[in-house]
């Protein structure tokens, strides 16, 4: 079967996510791709170019029988540039996140105009699929009041429809990937005895609450508790004061610092580590804590989020390691110092890899391959 795929936003987890889909899958995938810039205008304007790149990847005759879209994708834009040659194959749509609920910079107010595009390419859509559960939830909790704010033919009637073509499936993840660097990892490891690592994998931006993470580092260090970090994950521009606030303090002790320039180096950075923690305000699914739990980290998540659902409820609380869920800030502090000083364990390694299983791309991609076949065959 051919598979179509667009992505105007080709960087981070979208890559991940469409170079996974193409090395794994057993369909013809051909991928029609934009860099990853100007994010604004990829969902505004993408759609002309992805039109064009769409016709001349398929100018040797090659037809697709089904398209898959990521969330960037102006849908409706692009199948009516498209119409003349693609009026009659239907689409996935795939949300790795949406504007209606991303969480804004303090001070700054939504732009509903993207919230508008998500809402029509999903209603354009045939099918429409989430990466977790909880990003359904935010979606559907969140499109009631974007429809209430048109003053007229609001179309709220249209949401059990959009409701029932909509469904839950996870993203793969490189598990091989990151196991090919284990043991090179292990063996430095060996060679830099000390505290333990503690690790952050995650985008260095304010949705992250990197203020949050190092306000509970410095208590710990305050309290005299010794321990090492990781601090790793994509830089901007507007990079967060924290970070360089925190390297200043803790530069004798800092592993790594920026980004790591290819993934067998990320890879080694959480096989080095000891314990994740996420303090993120926002996260539709967590790529980059999956990975660390994977390698062997014990996580620290907030109980809200997809957190909840990634984690086994068996987990939520175990009764002879550390917890995995904390409540508050405080109740972070308190379990990492309990680690620190060896009264509370990390789970042991062959648990933790059971976590993320599930979601290598061996195990993914026959279940992609499927719905994506079962929507061409709904034609």
């Amino acid at each position: 079967m051919n598979v179509l795929a667009l992505e105007p936003w080709f960087g981070g987890s979208h890559r991940q996510f469409l170079d996974g889909l193409a090395a794994h899958s057993t369909h013809d995938l051909r991928a029609v791709t934009m860099a990853a810039r100007y994010w604004k205008w990829r969902m505004q304007g993408g759609a002309v170019t992805l039109a064009e790149k769409a016709r001349e990847a398929c100018a040797d005759g090659w037809r697709p029988d089904v398209v898959v879209a990521s969330d960037m994708v102006n849908l409706p834009a692009f199948l009516a540039l498209s119409r003349d040659w693609l009026a009659n194959v239907p689409v996935v749509l795939y949300f790795h996140e949406n504007q209606l609920t991303y969480p804004l910079r303090e001070g700054r107010e939504r732009d509903y105009t993207y919230a508008t595009v998500n809402y029509l390419s999903a209603l354009v859509a045939d099918r429409v699929v989430f990466n977790s559960q909880f990003h359904l939830g935010e979606f559907f909790g969140a499109l009631p009041d974007l429809l209430r704010r048109f003053p007229d033919y609001t179309h709220i009637g249209a949401l059990p429809g959009l409701r029932a073509k909509s469904g839950v499936l996870r993203l793969g993840l490189d598990l091989a990937g990151l196991d090919a660097a284990r043991p090179a990892a292990e063996a430095r490891r060996a060679k830099e005895p000390g505290p333990p690592v503690i690790l952050w994998n995650h985008r260095w931006e304010y949705d992250k609450d990197p203020e949050a993470f190092f306000r509970v580092m410095n208590r710990l260090d305050d309290a005299g508790e010794r321990f090492r970090l990781v601090l790793a994950g994509k830089t901007f521009a507007e990079q967060p004061p924290a970070f360089e606030a925190g390297f200043r303090r803790y530069a004798e002790r800092v592993l790594h610092y920026g980004y790591a320039e290819s993934f067998a180096d990320y890879a080694a950075l959480l096989w080095r580590s000891d314990i994740v923690v996420s303090t993120s305000v926002h996260e539709f699914f967590g790529v980059s804590m999956l990975e660390a739990i994977h390698c062997g980290c014990h996580p620290l998540l907030p109980n809200r989020l997809t957190y909840p659902e990634l984690i086994p409820e068996r987990l939520h609380s175990p009764l002879l390691h550390a917890p995995v869920l904390y409540e508050t800030e405080d109740e972070l502090f308190e379990t990492l110092r309990a680690m620190l000083r060896g009264q509370s364990h990390r789970l042991p390694v062959e648990v933790l890899r059971e976590i993320p299983a599930d979601l290598a791309w061996r195990v993914k991609a026959p279940r992609f391959d499927a719905m994506l076949a079962e929507v061409a065959g709904e034609r």
